[in-house]
């Protein structure tokens, strides 16, 4: 009898972070889990509001996707009062308020959850206005949908805007309250949601968004984790899980968006950079006033190694927001990406003044200003710069004595950094 399999300290970590992404917080933050209209010609349409048939729907998701958020609330919130019991109406109001308030607190960039920090960061001061909001109508859709599935218990459109919710719902407690166990079982039933979608109506293209990314997460499990989840019921398969995500991205309705983001994330995380910058660019040629999409673009020509491309990539996209080419940019990880992409190429001095740049913003994320105070300490250490490199690790303790940062910079304050 083999010994049951027992997960390694080593692996913990990196279980922790991917069984997190199971959630509409899988693809780390820029996935929408959008609500859409089946794609298959057997479902028939019963609710009068409809994402295909109404312009005003169209024109708010074109302004949600370009980080117009205000804007996307406040016509989703005028098309919900004229359908105040069609789920999908409602779905939509969530969708833009969680991700408005996401994008408010800079929890929106795949970079700030690549490091396992973010697993043992403290929850964020989330506004509790947006709170109650989003609770209320995550209430309201789930009952909306719980109705219809009386009358039918194969309501496809019920059981995928109910999974759609629960994805969100997951969203918003891993990212805000850093909840992980209660946001994966929000997670867990959003999937089973969807794939009872699939079963129903396997042409419900639109559903395979958020299976295919468990099944690519799970699929990435280390054995034992891997194993912990089937006896959860969670199986997974990376390659079916891509298949999924390019069906999804290619036929789906409204998550082909929100697929093409879990694929990309994906691609990267294989290391296959031109694929996944073909799938960005199709998102920035789309969305053209999505700083997000932008900034993942330059992401993929640095970890692809092509620094030179990546730092013309990042200073594009600042120049663009000093343009006013975004709708509220956050630069400040743009200039870390450069910063991060010079360094590589050797040039500290430029490296050092894009981590400045990013540690003065005080409205930016706490474990991004850390990050760029750290690497500035280690620059300074670099150009031997001793004092200067102190001060830096100083503040990065003094801002968040607790965070993964802060025990680095407890390191080097006792020993200078030396490059390997």
């Amino acid at each position: 009898m083999k010994p049951y399999p027992v997960l390694r300290p080593q692996d913990r970590p990196k279980a922790v972070r991917l069984l997190c992404l199971l959630g509409g917080f899988v693809v780390t933050g820029l996935m929408a889990c959008a609500p859409a209209q089946g794609s298959s010609t057997a479902s028939i349409p019963t609710a009068v509001y409809r994402a295909e048939q109404d312009l005003q729907v169209k024109v708010a998701l074109d302004d949600f996707y370009n980080l117009e958020y205000d804007r996307a609330v406040s016509e989703f919130e005028r098309i919900e009062k004229a359908h105040p019991d069609d789920p999908f109406a409602v779905v939509h109001v969530l969708q833009a308020t969680v991700f408005r308030e996401l994008y408010r607190l800079n929890l929106l960039d795949t970079t700030l959850y690549a490091h396992d920090g973010f697993l043992s960061g403290k929850a964020v001061n989330g506004n509790s206005v947006v709170r109650a909001q989003v609770d209320q109508l995550t209430v309201r859709a789930v009952k909306l949908c719980d109705a219809r599935l009386a009358k039918d218990a194969n309501d496809v459109e019920a059981l995928y805007v109910r999974g759609v919710v629960r994805g969100l719902k997951s969203t918003y407690i891993a990212l805000v309250d850093k909840s992980f166990l209660a946001a994966l079982r929000s997670a867990v039933a959003a999937r089973r949601d969807h794939e009872r979608v699939l079963q129903i109506d396997p042409k419900y293209v639109d559903a395979k968004t958020v299976v295919g990314a468990h099944n690519y997460v799970v699929g990435s499990l280390p054995m034992p984790a891997k194993v912990l989840a089937g006896i959860a019921g969670l199986g997974g398969n990376r390659k079916r899980g891509l298949e999924y995500l390019q069906q999804a991205s290619k036929d789906g309705r409204e998550s082909s968006a929100d697929a093409r983001v879990a694929l990309a994330l994906f691609l990267r995380r294989e290391g296959r950079y031109d694929e996944a910058t073909g799938v960005v660019e199709s998102l920035t040629k789309q969305y053209p006033r999505n700083f997000l999409f932008f900034l993942e673009h330059c992401n993929l020509l640095k970890d692809g190694g092509k620094g030179p491309e990546a730092v013309g990539c990042y200073q594009k996209l600042l120049d663009g927001a000093k343009a006013a080419q975004f709708a509220n940019p956050h630069v400040e990880f743009a200039a870390f990406g450069m910063a991060e992409s010079l360094r590589g190429q050797k040039d500290y001095e430029g490296a050092l003044k894009q981590y400045e740049f990013t540690a003065s913003i005080s409205s930016g994320q706490l474990s991004l200003r850390q990050r760029a105070e750290l690497a500035s300490g280690e620059i300074y250490d670099v150009l031997r710069k001793r004092d200067q490199a102190l001060i830096q690790y100083q503040a990065v303790i003094a801002q968040d004595n607790s965070s993964a940062q802060a025990e680095i910079a407890r390191k080097l304050l006792r020993e200078p950094y030396r490059p390997q």
